[in-house]
């Protein structure tokens, strides 16, 4: 049994932060789940562009409200607070938070990450092995 608390993990090296977003990465890899856990705020009134060519992510939004545009189609999707949204095609996608509104998600990925990641100039995560 494992039990994690998100005031345990602020501060850390598990609480990576990029310029529109911050994520609490809450269980990696090394937890040995097959799925990587983190607790995500997007900054109100920003767009990132983010294609994950190398997981599948499902992604519940807990808070604010805003959309995501999935770039093959450009499709916008509206997303708020208790709906769910996964990229089951590894989408290259655009995230928004809608002004005034910081969106809280809770996101799954599979492969697991291991904590170390952080988004290459085509908005992925490339695959890393435990050091």
């Amino acid at each position: 049994m494992k039990v994690v608390r998100l005031e345990d993990i602020i501060g850390t090296d598990q609480h990576v932060k990029g310029e529109n977003w911050e994520s609490r990465r809450l269980l990696l890899k090394k937890d040995n789940m097959g799925y990587s856990v983190h607790d995500t705020v997007i900054k109100a009134g920003t767009e990132t562009h983010i294609w994950y060519q190398n997981h599948l992510e499902a992604v519940y939004c807990i808070e604010g409200e805003g959309e995501v545009e999935t770039v093959a189609d450009g499709k916008v999707w509206p997303i708020k607070a208790n709906e769910i949204y996964a990229l089951d095609k590894n989408d290259e996608h655009y995230l928004r938070a809608y002004e005034g509104s910081d969106m809280r998600m809770v996101c799954v990925f599979n492969p697991p990450i291991t904590g170390q990641e952080t988004h290459n100039e085509e908005g992925a995560y490339e695959l890393v092995e435990d050091e």
